[in-house]
């Protein structure tokens, strides 16, 4: 069973998510704590590939208040922890025109932290409208139906 920690709801309303792939994180003890009180913010970041490794910039995980000086820095680059192959196929994805790896969501597996990481295509303005139209369509359907039905 997977407890979701934190989501990054705006991915999925700025990009076209092609692909979902799950990473370890490499954290340090007081930040594993400060994840635990849900101190973690996932807006705004992003994964690179660099020399064969994959790193998360941007990712926010506040100090531990009971730390001390082994405390990190809360937008610290982080390493995540996949297979070699996994990597270098990204790698190759990310290269093609327009995508790019975006955290979708924290959680825990069992006792570790796992990372949700989109491969993604970024939307255009008109994507966007045209995504919030069908949702809107949706709901009058929805509420017509409901209404029709009482």
């Amino acid at each position: 069973m997977e407890k979701i920690i934190a989501q990054n709801k705006k991915a999925r309303h700025d990009f076209f998510v092609e692909e979902v792939l799950e990473a370890g994180i490499s954290l340090s003890g007081t930040e594993v704590k400060s994840i635990r009180g849900g101190k973690v913010s996932l807006k705004d970041s992003f994964a690179s590939v660099r020399d064969g490794e994959i790193f998360v910039h941007g990712m926010h995980i506040s100090p531990y208040e009971q730390g001390n000086i082994f405390n990190k820095d809360p937008l610290r680059v982080r390493k995540l922890l996949m297979h070699k192959r996994e990597i270098n196929r990204l790698h190759s994805e990310v290269m093609r025109d327009g995508y790019t790896l975006i955290p979708l969501d924290l959680h825990w597996s069992g006792a570790n932290v796992k990372l949700s990481l989109g491969l993604c295509k970024g939307k255009k303005l008109y994507d966007k409208r045209e995504t919030a139209a069908k949702r809107d369509a949706v709901r009058n359907m929805d509420r017509a139906l409901k209404e029709r039905q009482a």
